[in-house]
């Protein structure tokens, strides 16, 4: 849970860089809560309301975390764009963000799989 409380922390921050556990672990809880919702809006007979709510409410932080996962494989985060293309688009994105990180200081701030714990 703190993965997802994590990126909402960093609601419109577009540089730096998100490791893919980071970027996994807010898509599984978005996930889960968007079925949650939708479930929830079929038993209240509210339509579509609170799913929509939802996806309205996470979807800058959606946004964000997708550029800084991009900004981690050493991409400039104008790659989320391709995603606007049917399917290919969305499996190029989806291979993107399954690749592991740059394992070097790049263009967008040194690699946080490498940083020290204290």
């Amino acid at each position: 849970m703190n993965w997802y409380v994590d990126v909402l922390k960093k609601y419109a921050v577009f540089n730096g860089r998100a490791r893919r556990q980071e970027y996994w672990m807010f898509t599984l809880v978005s996930s889960v809560i968007s079925i949650v919702l939708t479930i929830l809006d079929n038993v209240l007979g509210t339509g579509s309301i609170l799913g929509t709510l939802y996806i309205v409410a996470v979807l800058l932080p959606s946004l964000a975390v997708t550029v800084r996962r991009l900004h981690d494989t050493d991409r400039s985060g104008w790659w989320v764009l391709i995603g606007l293309v049917p399917l290919a688009g969305l499996i190029v994105l989806l291979v993107f963000t399954c690749l592991d990180s740059t394992p070097r200081h790049n263009a967008h701030g040194p690699s946080p799989k490498h940083v020290p714990a204290y």
